[in-house]
């Protein structure tokens, strides 16, 4: 049982497919837990559409994706903010594969990619509801900080020195 972690260009059949599966699920998270329904199809394809990666390619980002047992179980994302400052973003493993050791795979891959892109400190934001989120953050070494950014769902901002 092992955990292979790799580039994977943004706009890949297996990225698009991760890319849904993570979407889906954190917004059905904040619509279940705030609306009491799904999120709506039309936007869910819409929002899909709209948020295509491209920030994470090469020069100045990385898509990694994590294979389980040669099947595409999770993803995570680097992309440099400025010249030395990286955010890490779509940090996801698939219902069924979590608790195997996936996520702070590729949390350690995210941050070793934001290295050799010459960053030297990793941000991110989360939500109140991602508790595990906020839980493996945490335990990996990110300390919770101000808000950094405007995005309307973040609830929580962290960060890591990366030297």
């Amino acid at each position: 049982m092992t955990w292979t972690i790799a580039p994977e260009p943004y706009d890949s059949p297996v990225a698009a497919a991760l890319w849904r599966a993570y979407y889906t699920e954190v917004s059905d998270r904040w619509y279940l837990l705030h609306e009491n329904h799904r999120t709506d199809p039309a936007e869910l394809e819409r929002e899909i559409a709209a948020c295509t990666g491209s920030e994470l390619a090469p020069p100045g980002g990385q898509l990694l994706v994590g294979w389980y047992e040669g099947a595409p179980a999770g993803s995570a994302g680097v992309r440099l903010l400025d010249a030395t400052t990286a955010e890490l973003t779509r940090v996801f493993v698939h219902d069924g594969m979590r608790g195997r050791g996936g996520a702070p795979r590729l949390v350690t891959a995210a941050e070793d990619a934001a290295r050799e892109l010459g960053a030297k400190v990793m941000i991110l934001d989360t939500r109140n509801d991602l508790v595990e989120a906020r839980t493996l953050y945490t335990r990996l070494g990110y300390e919770e900080t101000d808000r950094h950014n405007d995005d309307l769902y973040a609830e929580h901002w962290f960060r890591k020195n990366l030297d």
